[in-house]
């Protein structure tokens, strides 16, 4: 039984892992459609009232949210390297690190979640106020970027399930080794006693 806990705590580290920089890699990009569409509508960088597009704003509005997204994201990466630090991924029995850095993971991928979660529903309605009609007409005008699409918002659903995936399939891993490991003890408390 040892065994196939072994492997799935293996499997689950490395998906931590790769969650981890999906969530990099989108921190990264969740402004790319908007600096390309948005940035140029800007007539005086240093009055953002000055736009050619009403609603334009918003890519502003965005700034210290992806600077705060995108220093959360490295943190988790970090604490996805903690998992390895600590052979979270390897241990035959769990020690008190190992569920802290469990924890850790857990506790910081909800945390991000919710907070990614609730600026980027703000953001995608203003982003969805934008005078698409004048963005369109300065689109054809300039050579820049023209989209209404939301999917750099919207996917941030997929990004975060499979984060939270991890993290559950974390703590029922960690589960099940403490489970095996209380048996374990029991047999082995068994077996002195029938020896004592």
């Amino acid at each position: 039984m040892y065994k196939k806990q072994l492997t799935v705590q293996k499997i689950l580290c490395l998906a931590a892992v790769i969650a981890s920089a999906i969530v990099f890699v989108y921190s990264l990009g969740i402004m790319t459609d908007l600096y390309d569409c948005l940035y140029d509508t800007m007539r005086n960088p240093n009055d953002v009232t000055q736009t050619d597009v009403a609603g334009s704003i918003v890519y502003y509005n965005m700034q210290a949210f992806n600077k705060y997204f995108l220093n959360y994201s490295i943190v988790l990466l970090i604490l996805s390297a903690v998992l390895y630090i600590t052979n979270t991924h390897s241990r035959r029995k769990y020690y008190i690190g190992n569920y802290v850095a469990i924890g850790l993971f857990a506790g910081w991928s909800v945390y991000l979640t919710i907070f990614a979660h609730r600026y980027i529903q703000i953001f995608r309605a203003q982003w969805l106020q934008v005078d698409f009609a004048a963005l369109k007409a300065h689109a054809e005008m300039w050579g820049t970027l023209y989209t209404e699409s939301t999917f750099w918002f919207d996917i941030h659903y997929l990004v975060f399930a499979l984060l939270l995936i991890v993290v559950c399939g974390l703590i029922a891993s960690a589960v099940w080794k403490f489970k095996l490991m209380k048996a374990e003890e029991q047999l082995i408390e068994e077996g002195r006693s029938v020896l004592g």
